[in-house]
Order: C-alpha cells, then structure tokens, then sequence
C-alpha cells in the first residue's frame, strides 16, 4: 500500500514563479511510488494560506506525513499554522527548512519555534549551516538531505580562458541583493570596458525594475531575461564564464550548484550556508556581504590571473557529486518510509 504524504509549501512555477523545492521534489516523490498531495498553487498570498489550511486540515488525518516547506520570511508562518492543525489532527510532520534566515527566527520567535520545530517529527534540511545552528540552539532529530539536480542535465564547460562575461541567475528580489551586481559591473567597466552581465529570472518585489532603471541611467553593460527555462539558461550559460551571488541571505541555493555543475567560477557572498558549500579558494571564492568591491576585485584578480579556473573547475565537480538526485533519492526513500 503506498504511503500518503501531504506536502505544504509555495507551488507557483506555474504562476511563472521560480521553481521551489515543492515543485520539483513533489513529481520525484510520486515517481517513487508515494502517493502525493499537494498545496498550495494559489497566487494570493491570503488565499494561498487558507488553501493550505483548508487542506491540511481536510487530508492531515488520512495521510501518513505531512511536509513543509518552511522559510524564514513572511512564509514562516504558512508552516506555524500548518503544524498546528497537523499536531491537532494528530499527523506528524516534517519542517523542511529552507530560509537562511531561520536562525533570526530561533530567538526572535522563540516560543512560536518551539513549538513548531521541537514538536515535529524531524527536522530536515539541505543546509549543513542550519543544521549546525538549530543543533546550538537545542534542536534535535535533525537530518541533512542536500538539494539535488541531474548532473547529466548541466554540460560542463571548460573555462581556463575566463572573459569579463558575467551572469546572475535568481529572483529580482531585496533579499538577493540584485543592486550588488550592477554595482559590481559598473566597478568593473573601468579596468575591463568589455565586461558584460546577464541576469536572469522574473521580478518577486519589484526589484527587476529599479534594477532596470539604474541600468538605464548609468549605461550599464547588462541584459536582463526575465524568467528562462532551465534548458534556456543552461544554454545561454554557455556565453559566460563567471557566476555572481550577490545574496544578503541564503540557505543552499541550487542555483550555485547549477553554476558549479555548468563548470561557471562562482564568486559569491560569504553568507548562511555558501561557506558549507564552497571553501574559498577551492571551489569558488568567497566576499562579504554586501561588498561590491570587494567582489569586483576579486573578478578582476580572476581575470588577471585565470591560471586557478580549471583547479576551481575541478574541485567544484567534485563537491557537486553529491547533489546528484541518484543519491539524494535515497535518502528521501529512507527518511519517509520509516
């Protein structure tokens, strides 16, 4: 007999949204042979929520687990409902945490994340970083499943002759810092008047248009997409050769993975869970948050001096073998069977 999971969180890739963690692991789940329900494909964000509550507290009961997808902004509190009619119902469920700013959460709602996280069944994440920081925080059954792709998706590409080509692929929204990489090519037009930047996906806070904007005003080498399928953008990566991350926040984000699988250099912001996944100078490199200098410089070093690339390159696709979903698969088959 299959297993019923019902699975919350914020499935809006048709809505031409970027693609969640419910929108590509729920279709896997079933290929596994779990029987999947699913909420909430809803655009509004009020309407969103009561769909999730409605149908949590409608299939709670008759499921053998419930999992949700649980961030750290204003969607942490889609999960805080959700469990509650789940401990109601008495369903046991599984917080999967996504957010990289769930650690403020743990002490600005401590009471609320108590009861959300200490009374779940387990606690699941891809990010070794929030794992480490709900362990310090007292949190136990606690399980790593990294993010994963098909690495036989991503042809890598060598890149021992890197050219001032940029690209930054993620939601137009504050908390990924979108300005950073304008910020970053204007500093870079001086030294290199060929410098380019692609940035790809849709607008989630109107970010995209103030970054047009300024692009605009400050003649800006910049090409903005929009949204791309994953074919598209794997197919215009192949145009550039080092991959920005500009991000004020981040959990374990799948598009560095793709960039690192593609064989992109990554130079990223040294925040929430990036450092657990690239040692600076090894698989990538590594800046402050927020320093567009500091960023622009270490491209430039890159530039000068490329002799590092193909070390980067390989050290990188090492790392990377461990997202494969061959082997992420398993680990999802054994967690939610037990």
């Amino acid at each position: 007999m299959k297993r019923k999971l019902l699975y919350i969180g914020n499935q809006l890739a048709d809505k031409g949204r970027t693609p969640t963690t419910i929108d590509r692991l729920a279709p896997r789940l079933k290929d596994m042979g779990f029987e999947v329900l699913t909420a909430s494909s809803k655009e509004n964000k009020f309407l969103r929520l009561l769909d999730m509550l409605w149908t949590t507290w409608r299939f709670a009961s008759a499921s053998n687990l419930v999992l949700i997808d649980t961030y750290s902004t204003t969607n942490f509190w889609y999960a805080v409902w959700v469990a509650r009619i789940c401990r109601f119902r008495k369903c046991p469920y599984i917080p999967y945490l996504h957010g990289g700013n769930l650690p403020e959460r743990l002490s600005t709602n401590p009471k609320t994340s108590r009861n959300l996280f200490g009374k779940a069944k387990i606690i699941v994440s891809p990010s070794s970083y929030l794992i480490q920081q709900f362990k310090e925080a007292g949190f136990d059954r606690l399980h790593l499943i990294p993010n994963f792709i098909n690495l036989s998706d991503y042809p890598r590409k060598d890149r021992s002759q890197l050219r001032p080509r940029l690209l930054w692929v993620r939601s137009f929204a504050a908390i990924y810092n979108p300005q950073m990489a304008l910020d970053v090519v204007e500093k870079l037009m001086v030294k290199y008047p060929t410098v380019e930047l692609c940035m790809v996906g849709p607008d989630k806070d109107g970010s995209l248009y103030s970054c047009q904007r300024y692009a605009r005003e400050k003649e800006l080498p910049v090409r903005f997409t929009g949204k791309l399928g994953k074919e598209q953008w794997i197919e215009l990566s192949q145009a550039y050769d080092i991959f920005i991350n500009t991000t004020h926040f981040d959990n374990m984000p799948v598009s560095v993975i793709e960039a690192m699988t593609l064989g992109l250099i990554v130079v990223s912001t040294n925040v929430g869970g990036i450092p657990y996944l690239i040692e600076h100078g090894k698989e990538g490199y590594l800046v402050p948050d927020g320093d567009a200098q500091a960023m622009a410089s270490q491209v430039s070093q890159l530039l000068e001096s490329p002799d590092g690339a193909s070390s980067i390159q390989e050290q990188a696709s090492e790392i990377i073998k461990r997202f494969d979903w061959s082997q992420v698969q398993e680990e999802w088959k054994s967690l939610l069977r037990e």
